[in-house]
């Protein structure tokens, strides 16, 4: 198998920069996701290993070989899109094997690997069938299939499941974190769902901007967030981010109070808290940091989502599944302030109030 590393490697399209100074190393057999909203520059990275792209500076590697200046064919890379970019008039068979055809592989060794790799992504009935004939689910496991005969260096995936209704995702996703498990091939993964992010990767690089915010496993980014940024895109519902002021260590927003922040002044301070780390309190609690009205309550089968209204936004509080409030009906609530984070408005960097709250 391979590993990928980026040394200072920077792509422009004329004076726009796509990707700056990007540092990193994907390592042997690792699943990466690289993660972010549309522009962040995440497929222009991808698109850089696979030769699609060419770097402005810096050295792309696989291995300990230099591929900047290597043709896309001769790099020993798989490529799944977004669109299943099947042949319409090939049979499934022949839309697997496509990439052994034209490398002249063996008839008997076309046809054993075509059998195995149809077998692992359960398409061995389907294989005289077109594409047509097909659901979407079991088209984008023919692409699948196409990528992985070839048993390349590199796997890399841009949005593969993009295409698919809510229940075929949670499907594939299984299959292809199984898939990768089986197969140990290293392999970039591209999206904007940070759940295939944090289901799937080994790692995480969350991107903004054409540079990476933040990089480790899908734990460490979801429970230790270092900027804005992250800390409002990964989650679902994301991160209640709520501006206000920090004054002798108390953070004060409206009808808001919560201490602990630390031996801080800050007068421009955005206070993060996840939903689930927020408690529904009776009022007479000498803890309670808010009492607001409900907004909405959604049941999610686990549990309730409650928004409540805090000044001119939403406070999203996971409750009990059986919590019964009802519209305008005001609720006292408690944040757990072992689990708040601080972050500085200006610079849009984690304050660490942790060790001092």
């Amino acid at each position: 198998m391979a590993s990928v590393r980026f040394d200072n490697v920077t792509k422009k399209f004329g004076e726009f920069v796509a990707v700056a100074n990007f540092n990193i190393e994907i390592r042997d057999k690792e699943f990466l996701v690289l993660l972010g909203p549309s522009g962040c520059g995440k497929t222009t990275t991808m698109r850089m290993v696979a030769g699609l792209e060419e770097a402005t500076s810096g050295d792309i590697y696989i291995d300990a070989d230099r591929v900047n200046d290597v043709l896309p064919k001769y790099r020993d890379v798989a490529m799944v899109f977004q669109s299943y970019a099947l042949y319409p008039h090939l049979t499934v068979e022949d839309n697997i094997g496509y990439p052994l055809k034209i490398r002249k592989v063996p008839p008997e060794e076309y046809t054993r690997r075509v059998a195995e790799v149809a077998r692992r992504v359960e398409l061995e009935t389907m294989l005289k069938r077109l594409p047509k004939e097909l659901s979407g689910g079991q088209r984008q496991r023919v692409a699948l299939a196409r990528a992985i005969v070839r048993t390349p260096r590199v796997f890399l995936m841009d949005e593969p499941l993009s295409n698919l209704d809510a229940k075929l995702r949670t499907q594939m996703r299984a299959e292809l974190k199984h898939l990768q498990h089986e197969l140990q091939v290293t392999t970039i993964y591209v999206t904007h769902d940070q759940i295939e992010a944090m289901t799937l990767a080994h790692r995480v690089a969350v991107m903004n901007k054409g540079v990476i915010e933040q990089l480790g496993t899908p734990r460490e980014i979801y429970n230790d967030p270092r900027t804005l940024f992250v800390a409002g895109f990964i989650g679902s519902p994301s991160m209640n981010l709520i501006p206000g002021e920090v004054k002798d260590g108390v953070f004060a927003s409206a009808g808001l109070r919560v201490g602990g922040a630390g031996p801080f002044n800050i007068p421009r301070a955005v206070l993060g808290v996840r939903p689930e780390d927020i408690h529904v309190a009776s009022a007479e609690d000498p803890d309670t940091n808010l009492v607001a009205p409900i907004y909405s309550v959604e049941l999610t089968g686990e549990n309730t989502l409650v928004s409540l209204q805090l000044g001119g936004q939403l406070l999203a509080v996971r409750a009990d599944k059986n919590f019964s409030g009802q519209i305008d009906q005001r609720v006292a609530v408690r944040i757990a302030r072992d689990r708040m984070f601080l972050f500085d408005a200006e610079t849009e960097r984690r304050v660490d109030i942790q060790s001092n709250s």
